[in-house]
């Protein structure tokens, strides 16, 4: 039987760092667009079924902004998630806020939405690839092979 030859393909320690670059660009670009989306889908709903209402801010950290308010049939909501949009909030404040009367957890800072994350969403992808592509692609590049012949005396 006679085998045909194989060829081994090596792919370099370039190559792998310069897809794992690329990579990383596809899955934060994804996470930015993921967001967009999210906040969108959720201004949606807050906009089928708005309530109006003035809450206090209980608490501001980096993560969440922590408020209070009260709804039409007397209670008083504070999300566990915090408010949506709450840059510049600050503990006591009192603030105009609008969410979904079918889910009061869902709440956010009145005039305020997903069109705030536009932004800094595409600053922040076109960053990314400004900052990946070039270095993802040096280290992709075949690399030169140079072929050298012996002439049959040398060694």
């Amino acid at each position: 039987m006679v085998r045909a030859p194989v060829e081994v393909v090596r792919v370099s320690w370039r190559r792998r760092f310069g897809a794992v670059a690329l990579a990383g660009a596809v899955v934060l670009t994804f996470a930015c667009v993921m967001g967009l989306l999210g906040a969108w889908v959720d201004d949606r709903a807050i906009d089928a079924r708005t309530g109006r209402t003035t809450a206090e801010v209980v608490s501001s950290s980096f993560g969440r902004t922590i408020i209070r308010f009260p709804t039409p049939d007397g209670t008083v909501h504070s999300p566990q998630r915090g408010v949506l949009y709450p840059r510049g909030l600050e503990p006591g404040q009192l603030i105009r806020v609008e969410y979904d009367r079918s889910n009061p957890e869902l709440v956010r800072v009145a005039d305020r939405d997903f069109r705030l994350g536009l932004l800094p969403c595409v600053v922040g992808v076109t960053a990314i690839w400004l900052v990946l592509t070039p270095p993802a692609l040096w280290l992709r590049r075949r690399p030169v092979v140079t072929l050298v012949s012996k002439s049959d005396g040398e060694l």
